[in-house]
């Protein structure tokens, strides 16, 4: 398969002139709804992963409260590991399990079930106990809840991501890619902003002497986002272009599916797991680094604080990458800003002895939040559009799912990588190299990310969907597969009526 030629943002690819051929409209929505009717839909899609910022980002927070109250019987246990990286391993499966769920039943019910899943392993978390009060049994309670709820977090990308892409069909042309961005990327940034600031809320709250209180809240607050959500996706309808081009009816051309997208499905995922291999990692771990700078005698409330001050820095580049990937699209958004966020890692490494002052703190955050603003208005806005507009309805949902899953792989190896890479540098984890090492690594595959989307990326425009729905339509029936098989059953009963109609109201011929 060979990848379309580069065009300007705003060219047409060649498969867009055959749109009006398979009754699709490029700009599908509906001049009668309201501007709520349409955003509402994306919105609800979308707004999910808001719990993946905020259940993945506050484990951080919680590790360190952990560390602090029960000392050595929880860091030289494998539970410090499992506790911040098992969720990344229940996402994986998840992903997987509602990719397949969401191509061949249903988007709305995929959606349904992880929200559900979201809701109760959050609650059993924040109420984890072991047999006795003993600790061992504890963490291996909240080792395996984290684990269940990573399963509800990998249904939100497959199922509600790719519903999200396909419902900003309904918006306005050159506004769709920031408002994905805005109820995806986005949203996962304002939980992890969350993540730290709750934690920081409640110790000043309940005190230092109260801290078990404190780790439970703040995991227990993580119900509320879903819950928000229930009723809202509760009235959804499957999007139009799933009805149009499912697969749920027909057997699946698999052979063929892996012949057109296998180098495409290949690059995205290769990209996602490089980005969330430093970007999940530094989440977690940026409490910790923060920790050691300030020392020993600063008040936990003051290192959440300052944790919440570098998560902060998401949001400007998230925000502001969303309105530049609809100006310059996705892809040339991508290899930008992460070729920019390579250099500004180098940049830190080298200053990080100096930076790695208690008295030069302020600096750590600026610098280090520029990096991770970079790195959001790259790939953390733009790869997960690239994964849900660069394949066919028909198996969008597997197609994002095995590019997500790829990403979340990343994260997991990263969250044990990383503090090996520390432990092993010269020095130690608490020397200068420990903390440079890192952000050497990382820098190193920011660089060669935006070299391979720059390479082998393909353009996304503004109707990507449509238009990709059609090249995968005529290149099923050069191949002999009968494309009147794609669509629900309500489309096929649909659009045989009125053919029907169509050849009863002909006029006899003479």
């Amino acid at each position: 398969m060979k990848f379309p030629k580069r065009r300007n943002q705003r060219e047409l690819s060649p498969a867009d002139d055959s749109i009006a051929e398979y009754g699709h409209d490029a700009v599908p929505g509906d001049p009668e709804k309201s501007r709520w009717e349409r955003s509402w839909p994306t919105i609800a899609c979308g707004a999910g992963l808001f719990s993946d910022g905020y259940l993945n980002g506050v484990i951080g927070q919680v590790n360190t409260i952990l560390k602090q109250l029960y000392g050595t019987a929880y860091t030289s246990s494998s539970a410090q590991s499992n506790v911040t990286a098992i969720t990344f391993a229940g996402t994986v499966v998840g992903q997987l399990f509602f990719g397949y769920v969401s191509d061949h039943y249903s988007r709305k019910w995929a959606l349904m079930a992880s929200t559900i899943l979201l809701i109760i392993f959050t609650a059993l978390s924040a109420g984890s106990y072991g047999a006795g009060g003993s600790l061992g049994g504890m963490l291996a309670a909240l080792t395996a809840w984290r684990f269940l709820l990573g399963i509800g977090i990998g249904g939100e990308y497959p199922a509600g991501s790719v519903a999200c892409a396909e419902s900003t069909g309904e918006l306005k042309s050159g506004h769709r890619n920031r408002w994905f961005i805005m109820f995806t990327n986005v949203q996962i940034d304002a939980g992890t902003i969350l993540s730290s600031l709750v934690p920081m809320i409640l110790v000043l709250i309940c005190s230092e002497n109260h801290l078990r209180l404190v780790w439970r809240l703040s995991l227990g607050l993580g119900v509320v986002p879903p819950l928000s959500l229930l009723y809202l996706r509760a009235k959804l309808d499957e999007p139009e272009e799933f009805k149009k081009e499912s697969m749920k009816n027909t057997t699946t051309p698999w052979l063929l599916v892996l012949k057109f997208y296998w180098l495409r499905l290949s690059v995205v995922a290769f990209i996602w797991f490089i980005y969330d291999f430093s970007a999940y990692s530094f989440s977690i771990y940026s409490t910790q680094w923060i920790s050691v700078i300030l020392g020993d005698d600063t008040s936990l409330w003051k290192s959440f604080g300052w944790g919440t001050l570098v998560n902060a820095f998401y949001l400007p580049g998230a925000i502001a990458g969303a309105y530049i990937s609809d100006w310059i699209g996705p892809r040339r958004a991508l290899y930008t800003f992460v070729f920019l966020q390579g250099c500004v890692g180098f940049l830190m490494a080298g200053l990080y002895g100096i930076l790695a002052k208690k008295e030069n703190i302020a600096g750590f955050v600026v610098i280090y939040g520029i990096f991770l603003s970079l790195g959001e208005a790259g790939p953390g806005d733009n790869i997960g559009l690239v994964a849900s507009k660069t394949s066919a309805t028909a198996i969008r949902g597997q197609y994002y799912a095995i590019a997500a899953a790829s990403g979340k792989l990343g994260a997991f190896i990263g969250t044990y990588v990383f503090p090996i890479i520390q432990k092993r540098a010269p020095g130690g984890a608490e020397s200068t190299r420990g903390g440079q090492d890192p952000f050497f690594v990382s820098s190193s595959l920011c660089l060669f990310s935006a070299a391979l989307a720059f390479f082998a990326l393909p353009h996304i425009g503004q109707d990507t969907i449509t238009s990709e729905d059609v090249r995968f339509r005529a290149y099923l029936e050069r191949r002999g597969w009968d494309t009147g098989r794609l669509g629900t059953k309500e489309f096929q009963r649909r659009g045989s009526g009125e053919s029907d109609e169509a050849v009863g109201s002909e006029e006899p011929r003479v």
